[in-house]
């Protein structure tokens, strides 16, 4: 037993070394929280969204509005609220139905909200070290070191209009958004 311990502690700090060697590992989320006002537009659409994931498909219908002050996304679900965001660009305040997968997460949300919807611009200035977005044409594409992380496919612009495809690498979904103005 005692040969095991040497053994054991004489091994001890190779394999400390080689973890603090190690590249740290990726943020599970970019955490981007821009400010409402950096859309740079007032926006106020009603959105489908359909999520495919591992082969099932969810769908959910929302509302969105955005001006300089703030950001309100009221999700529905077979005609009932199950997610509320209220984001002012200083605190994100939230309500979700007890029925809602707990993989649905408010700050997701917001950031594939913001990560697809605000200028490529006020993105980029956001990204945690290591991380990238290019835009061309109709595509946005993030990345984290050379790892193609999200894509992004718009129909046309203004981004909120029409359908916008969302593909995320690596964490293997798809969100397709229709989005129609609010008539006022």
């Amino acid at each position: 037993m005692r040969a095991g311990l040497k053994i054991l502690l004489a091994a001890l700090p190779l394999a400390l070394a080689a973890c603090a060697s190690a590249p740290p590992a990726p943020p599970a989320r970019l955490g981007l929280k821009l400010a409402p006002a950096a859309l740079g537009a007032a926006v106020s659409v009603q959105q489908h969204l359909r999520v495919e994931r591992g082969g099932r498909i969810d769908e959910l219908d929302a509302a969105l509005e955005v001006d300089a002050e703030h950001l309100e996304l009221v999700g529905l679900a077979f005609g009932q609220r199950v997610l509320s965001l209220h984001y002012d660009g200083r605190e994100m305040k939230t309500w979700r139905h007890v029925m809602l997968p707990a993989q649905v997460r408010a700050e997701d949300v917001l950031e594939d909200m913001q990560l697809t919807l605000w200028p490529v611009e006020a993105v980029r200035a956001a990204l945690p070290q290591g991380w990238r977005v290019e835009e061309l044409g109709l595509s946005r594409t993030l990345y984290h070191g050379a790892e193609t992380v999200t894509r992004i496919d718009y129909s046309g612009t203004p981004r909120w209009s029409g359908t916008v495809r969302l593909e995320n690498l690596r964490y293997h979904y798809r969100l397709t958004i229709q989005s129609a103005p609010v008539d006022n």
